[in-house]
This record gives C-alpha cells, structure tokens and sequence, in this order.
C-alpha cells in the first residue's frame, strides 16, 4: 500500500509575522482614531455643550435668592459670555410667569415657544427629576411645533441650511430659600460640524498616508533587526546538527538574542566534549575487549596447533580472559542501568563496618600474595540503611582502584570515621596522585589522566562511574582528594 506523501505547510517566516502584526496594529490605530475624531465629533460636541449650558444653569441657581435686579445682572453676564439665550419662570399656582428674560440670539425658540411646548419641556424636567435637555434641528422643532408662527428667522441666512442647524435647549427646577419654585430654561445654538468633519476627514487622509507609509518602512526595520539574528543562529544550529561543533551562536541586538546565544554556546560545547568522550569510550572499550579476544584467539590455536600445548596454565589463561570479558560486559551493563534509572534501591538495615572487615579480608586473601598490604581504621562498628550489595559494589570498586595505582609500597588503607551524625569511607593509596584540574575528570568512563590505555590488575576501568551512579542514587556526598 502506497503511503501517502504529506504536502509540507505553507508557514509564515518571523520576519513575515512581525511586518504583518505591525501593519495590522497601524490599520487598527487608524480606525479607532477615525471613528472617535470623525465619526463621533457630534456625539462629543453635543456632550461639550450640554455640560456647558449645565454649567450656566449652576452659575444662575447659586444667586436665586438675590435681589431681583442683582440676579438679573447675574443672568445677564453668563447669556452674555456664554452666547445662551435665557428665560427664568417663577411659577405660582399652575401659572409660570417670567421671572427674568434675555434673548441674545437671532434664532433664539425660548422666546417665541408655545404654551403646550413650554408645558411639554416642564413636564420632561419633571420626569427627569428636575433637569431636561434635548438636541434638536429648527426644522424639527418647527415641525412640532415648538414656536408661534410669527416667529422669523435671520434673513442673512440660508433658510434651508439654518433649519439644520441644531439647537440645544436646557430646563432645569429649581426652588429658593422660600420655597418659591423657578423654571431655568436656556438654549444655545448649536455650530455645524459639517465643515469640521470635511476638515478632519480631509486631514485624517493626510495623516493616515503618512502614518502608513512611515509604519510599513519601520515594520521592515523592526522585522529585519528581530529576525536577522535568529536567522544567523538558526544557520548555525543546523551546522551543529551535521557535526560542526566550532559553531558560534552570535545573539546581537536584543537582550533576550544573546541570552539565547550564549546558552546554545553552551550546549555545542558540551556536546563537544560529549562527542569526544564518547569516541574516547568506543575505543577504550574496543581496546579492553580487543586484548581478551587475541589472548583467547591466541592461546587457543596454540592448543590446537602444537602437540602438547594442551596444558592446564593455557587453559587457565584462557578462563581467566573469559572471566575479564564477563567482568567488563557485567560493569557496562550495571553502569548503563544505572544511569537509565532502571537500578532500584533495595534498602535494609546492614553493619558497614562488619561489611568493611569481610572486603578487605577477601582482598588479603586474594593479592596479599602479590606483596598488596591492606589496613582499615574504624572508631566504632555503625550500621546504616542502604541497598548493600549495591554499596559493596563501591567499596570493591574503590579497592580495585587503590589497588590498581598504589605506589611503589603497595598499601591500601580504608578508614571509617563519623562526624555529625554520618559515616565517612575514606580510601587511599600512595600512588603518582592526579593534577587538581583534573579530578572532578575521574568519574568520567575511563578517563585517564595521563591518556595512556593500560589494563588494570583488577576492574575494568569504569568502576569509579559505577561509584559515582551508586551513591548519587543514594543522595550521598563523595569526592576525591589528590597531589602530584
């Protein structure tokens, strides 16, 4: 069955993306300017006036209970600097009667307005809770008959255009110290804002062309300086995928680049040195196990070829490589489960020290024949919790390193000592010792400081990783302490 091929998606680059968010943020700017400058200029205007001629009505309500000459002069200056026409009502009874009057308009309604309009605007403050305004065009206060028919507007003016024009009038009720209740009522004419909106739109065009062809040319800048960097890092990402480790992550321009820049700087270097510990860990393994093969090829064909040669010792060389080929492939498969995660801790309660006493017997057993001296120091016997095999395992492992490079008076000397509430397992030998640099190098798989591969007497040369992966499992400090 023919698998099906996948067409690959058509994708934005991150240039592409941020020209395009800019674009659209500019088209977005544009349109709330538009619509709350252009298209809401009448709506704001409408709103401006009405507070104003609310204004006028406070400045007239403060000083109704002056003279009636005074407050007369009060009413006076603020038709005046206001441009409102203004009738005050004194109501007595059901009859309202001018209180004070000023027309100083030349389309002013409040002074031509006909009873059943002027009851119509009292009763709307009434329902208002004693204030009433309302925006309308001369044209439609006429159709409603809101003034007397001898009224007459300015002849200097367009008849048509200025039953267009709106006119705003304002009712408010108010009472006086007395209790005598007056009706303020004002109107003011309302400037067109046709004209201004023709200039605004007019000027928004201007301004809208500017803005966006200043804002495509600075999304283009944006966009190349963003991206330009992760561009240069991607390239180089992909040279360190195929294996270029001298890669250089250059994340100039923002401060979140270089952050990025250094961190993959990091990364090729350490998989740099993982590369090259991983080369160096094939060929040790390939030499560890090249050597057991040939002896055992050896020996054999000797065997086999040579009458006679069919001894007990070739025999026993060949059982003895074997058995290093077993240890080795054993300590490989340990480590890798260890460092899986797939070793789990089986905890129980054992005697350290006792445990200590039996090793190093074993050891005195085994190589005291080859001249090895063994001691061990302990304050006291202590028992502790701990997987012990697995912590048999360190202690062999350490032995066997002791072992491995102790100086030319083959002594190996383990220790047990307490301090605060744990217990310290110091080995040591009188061995070349390590540089400083390079001991933190040790618990690497087969690191060798001098970088010359030999065969140890005993171990395989990854025992000080298993130490390492052993006690970190058991959240245990451990360190190496060395001179020249």
């Amino acid at each position: 069955m023919a698998e099906e091929k996948k067409l690959p998606r058509h994708e934005i680059s991150l240039r592409g993306k941020l020209f395009l968010y800019f674009f659209v943020f500019i088209i977005f700017s544009l349109t709330v300017i538009w619509f709350l400058q252009i298209r809401l200029v009448g709506i704001f205007y409408g709103n401006i006036k009405r507070n104003e001629l609310g204004r006028v009505a406070n400045a007239i309500e403060e000083h109704i209970n002056d003279e009636q000459e005074y407050f007369g002069n009060i009413v006076y200056q603020n038709a005046v600097n206001h441009g409102v026409c203004v009738r005050v009502m004194k109501l007595r009874g059901t009859t309202a009667v001018e209180y004070i009057s000023y027309d100083i308009s030349e389309n002013c309604v409040l002074h031509h307005m006909t009873d059943e309009y002027f009851s119509k605007l009292y009763a709307n403050a009434l329902y208002g809770g004693g204030e009433y305004s309302e925006q309308k065009t001369l044209a439609s206060l006429e159709q409603a008959g809101a003034y007397y028919p001898q009224f007459t507007f300015s002849p200097n003016k367009d008849l048509q255009k200025l039953k267009n024009e709106k006119s705003m009038i304002h009712v408010r009720i108010i009472e006086n110290e007395d209790g005598e209740e007056f009706i303020i009522m004002l109107n003011a004419e309302m400037t067109p804002v046709n004209a201004v909106t023709q200039m605004l739109s007019l000027q928004f065009v201007w301004v809208a062309t500017a803005l966006l062809a200043g804002a495509v040319v600075l999304a283009f800048i944006v966009a190349k300086n963003i991206s330009r960097p992760i561009e240069t890092m991607n390239r180089s990402a992909k040279r360190l995928a195929s294996g270029d480790y001298d890669v250089d992550f250059s994340g100039r321009g923002f401060k979140e680049t270089r952050e990025l820049g250094d961190t993959l700087n990091y990364a090729a270097n350490e998989l740099s040195k993982s590369d090259r510990l991983q080369k160096e860990l094939i060929a040790n393994i390939s030499h560890d196990l090249r050597t057991p093969l040939t002896m055992i090829t050896g020996y054999s064909e000797v065997m086999r070829d040579i009458p006679g040669e069919n001894t007990p010792e070739n025999m026993q060389v060949i059982i003895d490589e074997a058995n290093r080929l077993s240890e080795l492939v054993g300590d490989l498969l340990d480590l890798s489960r260890l460092q899986a995660g797939a070793s789990n801790l089986n905890i129980e309660r054992f005697n350290l020290t006792e445990t200590l006493r039996e090793t190093m017997e074993r050891y005195r057993k085994l190589v005291g024949k080859d001249g090895y001296r063994f001691e061990f120091e302990a304050d006291e016997d202590i028992c502790i919790d701990g997987d012990r095999k697995m912590l048999l395992q360190v202690l062999y492992n350490l032995i066997n390193n002791a072992i491995n490079y102790s100086g030319s008076d083959k002594l190996v000397k383990v220790s047990q000592s307490v301090h605060d509430g744990a217990v310290r397992i110091s080995v040591s030998d009188s061995g070349e010792g390590i540089p400083p640099e390079q001991l933190p190098l040790i618990w690497d798989r087969y690191y060798k400081v001098d970088k010359v591969h030999r065969r140890a007497r005993v171990g395989t040369g990854i025992g000080l990783s298993i130490v390492k992966n052993v006690l970190e499992l058991h959240s245990a400090a451990y360190g190496v302490d060395s001179t020249v």
